[in-house]
């Protein structure tokens, strides 16, 4: 394939959105779907701006697929395998051939760390087992709501839906000095079960989590707080410099440490958001598109 200007890494919402922009800014653009982004997750979202009656994660990308080939924005599929550096552009090496490019957006997101539970895909489906209470902390509003963590994090998560509902369970299945909140989660109203599930067990629109003992406990909603891993993979290997979580240290114009290489969405920031994701690869996109001007000696 001849050069483009810009190849972005990863086909969820932040590198649909860079397309997008950067095709209508008339740039040669190519992105490489690696598959099963995080928002094909999304049963149906009524958090996502502008879909009052709600929309799921395939639909939303779909549109923004749609979108960005309208505008002539190639994309490929396959997996990215390695990044390097050939003078003043980019060697995207893919499992099917290299493309060179001026310019590398990374938007290659997270992985979520699902409970080791069978059946647990199936719940996510059916929005019984969810992974974001920011997305869809709502739809817990009075319910009976059971947070799985292993950590700290589960106590965070579980303080954060009390204000949704004052039946909140915290199953801690990590070790118990893994738990440090305790009191703050008791005068809170929120129950402590130290304990690892055996099963999940789906009755109707219910989710029973068989645990202790062989007692059954019936939740509405069960969240899982275990955390995720960014995709980083690729930026490592450029020696692109990490935030403290672990996640890309970006400025104010989604810039990686490394001259040329930009990123955007939940690599990036720890909110996981789709909002904040397609905002990120605009404001990336655009600044992608003005530093290509200026290489090219087009600016004032």
């Amino acid at each position: 394939m001849s050069d483009v200007d810009a190849l972005i890494v990863g086909a969820g919402p932040a590198g649909l959105t860079a397309a997008t922009y950067l095709a209508r800014f008339h740039r040669s653009v190519v992105l490489a779907d690696g598959g099963d982004p995080r928002a094909a997750w999304i049963p149906l979202s009524h958090n996502m701006p502008g879909f009052p009656a709600g929309i799921s994660g395939d639909d939303i990308l779909a549109r923004l697929r749609e979108q960005a080939q309208e505008y002539g924005a190639r994309i490929l599929t396959g997996r990215v395998e390695r990044i390097r550096r050939e003078g003043d552009h980019f060697a995207v090496e893919r499992d099917q051939g290299t493309v060179r490019a001026r310019a590398v957006l990374l938007a290659t997101g997270v992985v979520d760390h699902h409970p080791d539970l069978p059946g647990v895909e199936r719940a996510i489906e059916r929005a019984l087992v969810r992974i974001c209470p920011i997305c869809d902390g709502y739809e817990a509003t009075d319910k009976a709501v059971a947070v799985l963590g292993r950590s700290d994090m589960g106590a965070r998560e579980a303080a954060f839906l009390r204000t949704y509902s004052d039946r909140v369970t915290l199953i801690h299945t990590g070790p118990v000095e893994a738990l440090t909140q305790r009191a703050a989660l008791a005068a809170l109203g929120i129950d402590v079960v130290d304990t690892a599930i055996s099963r999940v067990r789906l009755e109707n629109d219910r989710v029973t989590a068989l645990s202790w003992g062989g007692e059954d406990r019936a939740f509405d909603l069960v969240y899982s707080a275990l955390g995720t891993t960014p995709n980083t993979e690729l930026a490592r290997s450029l020696g692109a410099r990490l935030a403290d979580d672990g996640r890309l240290d970006v400025d104010l114009h989604q810039r990686t440490s490394i001259p040329g290489l930009w990123a955007a969405g939940d690599v990036v920031r720890g909110l996981n958001q789709i909002a904040v994701a397609t905002a990120e690869a605009a404001v990336a996109s655009t600044d992608i598109h003005n530093a290509l001007r200026r290489a090219d000696g087009l600016t004032l």
